[in-house]
């Protein structure tokens, strides 16, 4: 099908840092991959250290695999890695007696 008769959907990509962050509107054939849509995205060009290729994506909070085909509507989000693995961070603040989501009382 030519693609001037090719539906398009609209869907939004977006990377985030702590001080900056980037969300992109496009528009992209119906049955588009997520993948192939980060990697269209541009976004490498606004966040240079970005490995568009093996980042980890999701779609509104959820991982999704490279072959997700997208719908109208969706967010493809690109993560980060984790500073702290989620373990190791409880398993710290155990050992320091802290319980998760406070703070250490002041002494």
């Amino acid at each position: 099908m030519p693609m001037a008769e090719q539906e398009l959907i609209s869907i939004e990509v977006v990377y985030a840092l702590p001080q900056q962050q980037k969300l992109l509107e496009v528009r992209v054939p119906a049955g588009a991959k997520a993948r192939e849509i980060v990697l269209a995205s541009g976004l490498d060009e606004h966040f240079p250290q970005l490995d568009l290729r093996h980042a980890p994506i999701g779609v509104f909070g959820s991982i999704v695999r490279d072959d997700y085909p997208v719908r109208p509507g969706d967010r493809i989000e690109i993560y980060r890695p984790l500073v702290n693995e989620p373990r190791a961070a409880r398993r710290a603040a155990a050992a320091r007696g802290d319980v998760m989501g406070t703070k250490p009382a002041a002494d």
